[in-house]
């Protein structure tokens, strides 16, 4: 007489197959270098100098050649075998970073923010077809979802960077650079974004988050313990989704803002 064969109840039967077939591997973090080398690389950063428009508050930086201490002589390669600079600048020049201690007596100055918030998803948010028609506008939580409509949910965690093409006027008109008002962000797109969708941080081509009188999205922003990475470019080289953004300062202990290096890497 054959025994009948009894199903074995799921949980069991997926356990057995689960252990037959071997899982794949992780990619090594050589595998991930070789992939991420391999993409286009596109510098979200301007280069500064004695002559980047900057806020009015702030004056210019100045360059100069680093001096002995008691000579006063600077040095040269000629002389001295090296030569370096002295630097003279406000934190908040060039493509800087604006940590929430820049606004906040208690908020995290650069050097407390980790390094698993500098290498994130990014997403784009592209205005220039509106400011034909609206010169200074300010991205609503409708254009936010009427991007996702097309790109799907943005992602939590992802840096979200907003394009308005200001940054093709900082080298060749400065002074339309700063213009106020200009195009940024609500205070309502910030809030719907990182309450809603969980963003780790923002960035933009302009001076400034927004162009209220109060700042108060860069207020609400860095008030609640968020970062922004502002006067970025070449936005317009970057696709809506699908890029990764690696960003870093120095780390100044303490540190309210500083010149900041960005970059996209293209899927």
């Amino acid at each position: 007489m054959t025994r009948p064969i009894l199903p074995l109840p799921l949980p069991l039967l997926f356990l057995l197959l689960t252990l037959a077939v071997p899982a794949a591997a992780a990619p090594t973090l050589d595998e991930i270098q070789a992939v991420l080398a391999s993409r286009r690389h596109v510098d979200l950063t301007h280069a500064f100098d004695a002559a980047t428009p900057v806020w009015r508050g702030f004056g210019p930086a100045t360059l100069g050649a680093a001096a002995d201490p008691e000579t006063h002589q600077p040095y040269t390669i000629e002389q001295h075998g090296f030569r370096t600079t002295l630097y003279t600048l406000v934190g908040q020049y060039g493509t800087h970073i604006d940590p929430p201690a820049h606004f906040d007596p208690e908020g995290r100055t650069m050097d407390a923010i980790p390094l698993e918030e500098m290498l994130l998803p990014l997403v784009v948010f592209d205005v220039t077809p509106l400011l034909a028609s609206d010169p200074d506008h300010a991205l609503t939580v409708a254009d936010v979802e009427a991007w996702e409509a097309r790109h799907g949910r943005v992602p939590a965690g992802a840096f979200a960077a907003l394009r308005t093409d200001m940054s093709k006027d900082f080298s060749t008109d400065p002074e339309r650079f700063k213009r106020y008002p200009f195009p940024g962000w609500s205070l309502a797109a910030i809030r719907f974004l990182f309450e809603q969708r969980g963003i780790t941080a923002i960035g933009h081509e302009a001076l400034d988050t927004d162009a209220t009188e109060d700042f108060a999205g860069e207020t609400w922003l860095l008030k609640n313990g968020h970062w922004q990475i502002e006067v970025m470019t070449n936005l317009d080289q970057v696709p809506p989704r699908g890029s990764l953004i690696a960003v870093s300062w120095p780390k100044v202990k303490g540190g309210f803002g500083f010149p900041a290096r960005a970059y996209a890497i293209l899927p």
